[in-house]
C-alpha cells in the first residue's frame, strides 16, 4: 500500500483532523487486526500504541495526507512483522540449543551438605575454605578477619562434629 500525499490545493471543506479524534477512530480497529495477525492481544496493543506514538511525532505532516490511517496502519504492520521475525529467530535459536542433562548430586555429596549444614556458620565456612577451597589457615584468617588460632579452633571443632555426624550415621545404617 502506498501512502499518498495530498496533491493540489488543501482540503477546503474539511477542517484539520484532531489527533485525539484520529486515535479514537482508528486504534481499536488496528489493534484487532494486529491481534488476529500476531495472536497476542497485549503485543498487538503495544505495537498499535507504538505506531500511534510515531504518528504523533509527525502529526503536522501526516495529518495532511489523503489517508493518515494508511500511514499508521503501515507502520503498525511493519512493527508486527518485525516482531514476528524476532520471535521466529529466537525460537530457531532455542531449537538449536542442546539440552544438557546433568546428573544429580552423588549420595556422598548430599550427606556432606547435610553434615555441613549442622555446623555453626564460622566452623562451616572455615571447613569449606580449608578443605574444599584449599586455603591456608592464614588465608582463611585474613578472609574471615579472625585470628589464626580462632580459625584452628573452628576447624578442629568442625572436624570433630563432622566425624561424630558420619560415625553416628554409619552406625544407624548398620555399616
Amino acid at each position: 500500500m502506498t501512502v499518498r500525499h495530498r496533491t493540489g490545493p488543501p482540503r477546503a471543506a474539511a477542517s484539520p483532523v484532531d489527533f485525539a479524534d484520529f486515535y479514537q477512530a482508528h486504534f481499536h480497529r488496528l489493534a484487532v487486526q494486529l491481534y488476529a495477525y500476531l495472536g497476542d492481544h497485549a503485543e498487538a496493543q503495544d505495537l498499535t500504541q507504538e505506531a500511534f506514538c510515531r504518528v504523533l511525532e509527525r502529526w503536522n505532516r501526516i495529518s495532511a495526507y489523503d489517508d493518515p490511517s494508511a500511514w499508521v496502519r503501515r507502520v503498525a504492520w511493519n512493527l508486527a512483522t518485525s516482531r514476528l521475525r524476532r520471535v521466529r529467530t529466537a525460537v530457531r535459536h532455542l531449537a538449536r540449543q542442546r539440552e544438557e542433562h546433568v546428573p544429580g548430586p552423588e549420595p556422598d555429596r548430599v550427606a556432606l551438605s547435610h553434615a555441613l549444614a549442622c555446623l555453626p556458620t564460622s566452623q562451616r565456612r572455615a571447613v569449606v575454605l580449608h578443605h574444599l577451597a584449599h586455603l591456608s589457615i592464614a588465608e582463611i584468617a585474613d578472609q574471615m578477619d579472625a585470628p589464626e588460632g580462632t580459625v584452628r579452633s573452628w576447624l578442629s571443632r568442625g572436624r570433630a562434629t563432622l566425624a561424630t555426624y558420619f560415625t553416628e550415621r554409619q552406625e544407624a545404617h548398620g555399616a
